[in-house]
């Protein structure tokens, strides 16, 4: 190779994805992902149609928030899935630097935010549960706006550093990145020179932001479970817990899979392409499955406007 061309400003990326599976095999997975799209759009859509249409739920801060959760997610899967439908099937074809750095802006952006949300449906629970006479006015509706708009916030300034900073990095060589996203990991290896600081900058923002908010859950939970074993009537006991065990489901996906990817960064290759996958795909298609089934006050606001509009 002329050494000349090895200094020229890369324009385009190509995302490998998975390069060892066949035709059969893509058309397979192609189809696969196309249904959990879809299956992700109506179950989070029916979730945010039902909160946007019940004047109950909209009062409600632990509606508020799932409803903005569910418009998270919505976004979350668009942002990634219908860029890995078309390499999927037309694979090669180039992403461009700036669509590239726009993608992995609002993925991890998106990301940081769910991380919030998280949290901070784990202090409402522990409001709702721990401080039930002071929690119609700690959790007032506006009050719970204003936490919404501070996930939102934080979650799209807290990356903002590591983007810019990884978009400031010289590319030569090879333009493939092996992943099926435009991920730090792949962006740093395609660098022309070795950038520790800013690697260890974004490995710092991501075990910060998950290790604070699943340590705030956890604790937020440990109180929780603490106040329900106290209550007399096991009736009530089941109550409490049956408003959390949803939470935690989606926690437990969701912590478990970001961990090993970001946390745990040597988990690469094939391995770690998977897991990627499983929180990117997986997690958005299952949580309004938890939220809807394990919650009799959602499943009633479901029947109510779904059957109405129909």
């Amino acid at each position: 190779m002329n050494p000349t061309n090895s200094t020229i400003p890369m324009s385009k990326f190509i995302l490998l994805g998975f390069p060892s599976l066949g035709q059969v095999s893509r058309t397979l997975l192609c189809a696969l992902l196309s249904s959990a799209y879809t299956g992700t759009l109506a179950g989070n859509l029916c979730i945010l149609w039902s909160v946007l249409q019940d004047p109950h739920l909209q009062r409600l801060s632990m509606y508020i928030l799932l409803g903005n959760f569910s418009w998270l997610e919505i976004c979350y899967v668009t942002s990634t899935v219908p860029r890995m439908l078309s390499d999927l099937m037309s694979p090669g074809i180039p992403i461009s630097f700036q669509a590239c750095f726009v993608q992995f802006y609002f993925t991890f952006s998106l990301g940081a935010t769910e991380c919030f949300f998280l949290a901070a449906m784990a202090l409402d629970r522990y409001l709702a549960i721990c401080h039930p006479l002071h929690y119609p006015v700690l959790m007032c509706p506006k009050r719970c706006w204003a936490l919404v708009a501070s996930c939102w916030l934080s979650g799209f300034l807290w990356f903002i550093v590591p983007v810019a900073l990884i978009s400031q990095l010289s590319f030569c060589g090879s333009n493939t990145l092996d992943h099926f996203v435009c991920d730090p990991a792949p962006l740093l290896a395609a660098s022309c020179s070795p950038a520790p600081r800013t690697e260890q900058a974004c490995y710092a923002l991501s075990s910060l932001i998950i290790f604070t908010t699943v340590l705030f859950i956890l604790a937020s939970y440990g109180l929780v479970v603490r106040a329900v074993l106290r209550l007399p009537s096991g009736a009530k006991r089941h109550k409490a817990f049956s408003t959390c065990t949803s939470h935690l489901s989606v926690v437990g996906l969701f912590y478990g899979s970001v961990m090993v990817t970001y946390v745990h960064p040597a988990a690469s290759g094939d391995s770690g392409k998977v897991v990627t996958l499983f929180y990117v795909v997986g997690t958005p298609l299952l949580n309004p499955l938890i939220y809807s089934l394990r919650n009799k006050e959602m499943k009633e606001a479901l029947r109510r406007t779904l059957l109405r509009e129909w």
